[in-house]
């Protein structure tokens, strides 16, 4: 690592390149080769027994290594985007999303605990993280930048209420549930016309939440791509699409009812009027999460999903 010079911070990153385009964007935090600290924030789900345990199991180990800059428990520290080399989160994946929310446009790694039940993001237990931990400290792992979707609802010209996503943007009708009649436009252009209960908008990460429920593929969490999955279509051919992650979505709802809301993350981001429209691009940055010898995809299809049915895999 090029040490700093006078007046200059120490660069505490250094990017990873791949020459295959398919393989999953890189990065190595090199804090050891740096001689720093790493710096660590601590978020966890508040008022959540579980959490509370297990952070006072491993807070030993982590401070015994590491600079504790924040210990939020109730999800409002503020983040800058240099005021932290790492995110620890406790809990499970609803804590992983908040906490993509809460450092919206300032990303920084997250490594993530599951204190809670499925956890397909926070992937490792407290256990996994105190053998996990030695070697996140030594370097031994990987940042893996996912891609996040920027939510918009534009009325006339004006764009009323935006948000980040880490799962999905949806489309739902709310009571009394009547069918949607949706125009869907792709860079501009109109690509269809549907007519179902709803619409999701979803990334890679969400391929195994709301969109999979709704009979959506599985996507490989590191891929550059948009589900578009409806929800009880009205027509049985109408089927998900995978999309680029560069294309420009958006789509309006004709005659929207009352309820008729846009979630975000499976939090409201606003109700639509007629005329109104939701615009869903790449966001401007990634969500950023750390991967440590022996995680991958499909090893958490088999634990979280139960993949392999009754095959006696080989580790």
């Amino acid at each position: 690592m090029t040490p700093p010079t006078d007046g200059d911070e120490p660069a505490r990153t250094a990017p990873h390149s791949d020459s295959n385009s398919n393989a999953p964007h890189e990065e190595r935090l090199d804090w050891c080769q740096c001689g720093e600290t790493p710096r660590i924030v601590v978020i966890g789900t508040p008022e959540r027994q579980r959490v509370q345990s297990a952070w006072r199991r491993l807070r030993p180990v982590v401070s015994g290594s590491a600079k504790l800059v924040a210990e939020d428990f109730a999800f409002d520290y503020q983040f800058t985007g240099d005021d932290a080399d790492l995110v620890i989160v406790l809990g499970g994946d609803g804590s992983i999303l908040q906490s993509a929310r809460q450092m919206g446009a300032h990303q920084i790694p997250v490594l993530g605990i599951n204190c809670g039940r499925l956890g397909f993001l926070a992937a490792l237990s407290p256990e996994d993280f105190l053998d996990a931990w030695p070697k996140v400290c030594g370097g031994d792992f990987a940042v893996i930048d996912h891609l996040m979707l920027k939510v918009e609802i534009v009325r006339g010209e004006k764009v009323i209420a935006e948000q980040l996503a880490l799962n999905e943007a949806a489309v739902l009708s709310g009571p009394p549930f009547q069918i949607l009649d949706i125009d869907f436009y792709t860079d501009g252009e109109l690509a269809t016309q549907y007519r179902c209960d709803g619409l999701i908008i979803a990334t890679p990460v969400g391929s195994t939440a709301h969109s999979l429920s709704a009979g959506g593929p599985i996507v490989r969490r590191h891929l550059h791509a948009i589900i578009i999955s409806p929800i009880s279509p009205h027509t049985l051919t109408y089927r998900p699409v995978v999309e680029s992650a560069d294309t420009s979505l958006e789509f309006t709802v004709t005659e929207p009812q009352e309820t008729t809301c846009i979630l975000v993350d499976g939090r409201i981001l606003g109700k639509l009027e007629d005329g109104d429209r939701v615009r869903v691009n790449r966001a401007p940055v990634s969500f950023r999460m750390l991967r440590v010898p022996g995680q991958n995809d499909y090893r958490t299809l088999r634990e979280k999903l139960g993949w392999g049915g009754s095959v006696n895999l080989r580790h």
